[in-house]
């Protein structure tokens, strides 16, 4: 009798521990998701403000079409992009804005556009937004991977299928370099 009190007792200390690991996996699970749709709701003001950019570039620099249409593809596919790929197109769209921004250098008439500036200003705002939002993102992943990879909650997330999340980072080397634009 005393043995069946003894492995009754083991049972549910490990059904309670596996229970909080797979508790707290969940919980940050959640925390991740919810910072990526953090990061989301500021792509989508990015998207919403680029054409008004790019319609404004368009009159001072219309030689310039290449890197307007880049910047439009570029926010094409962010829009359409999903999961991994989402990511990548992102940091794809930012260095395509860099090079839009580096072009007000050459066209002195545009950088004194009010509209142009109070364009890139707000873009410059939600810019900030969007990289405190990837910290946000990013330390809700290390949280969650770190979970995901130490004992005991190892066993668990493998048990139950808590795969380990990409971190936000930039994924070409080219685009860590500063923009340069040559005419």
């Amino acid at each position: 009798m005393k043995a069946l009190i003894i492995v009754i007792a083991i049972a549910a200390v490990l059904a309670a521990a596996v229970a909080a690991a797979y508790n707290a996996l969940a919980k940050l699970k959640l925390k991740v998701e919810e910072a990526f749709s953090t990061m989301d709701v500021y792509f989508k003001k990015r998207y919403d403000l680029i054409p008004n950019l790019v319609e404004t570039v368009k009159g001072y620099a219309k030689h310039e079409a290449e890197t307007l249409e880049n910047v439009v593809k570029a926010r094409n596919s962010a829009i359409s992009a999903q999961g991994g790929e989402k990511l990548e197109s992102e940091n794809a769209l930012s260095g395509a804005l860099g090079r839009l921004f580096a072009l007000s250098e050459a066209y002195p008439d545009l950088k004194a556009d009010t509209q142009f500036l109070n364009l890139q200003t707000q873009l410059q705002k939600i810019e900030e937004d969007i990289a405190n939002a990837r910290k946000y993102y990013n330390g809700a992943v290390r949280q969650y991977n770190e979970k995901c990879v130490t004992v005991p909650s190892s066993i668990v997330a493998g048990l139950f299928h808590f795969e380990q999340k990409p971190y936000f980072s930039v994924a070409n080397e080219a685009e860590r370099e500063n923009v340069q634009v040559k005419f």
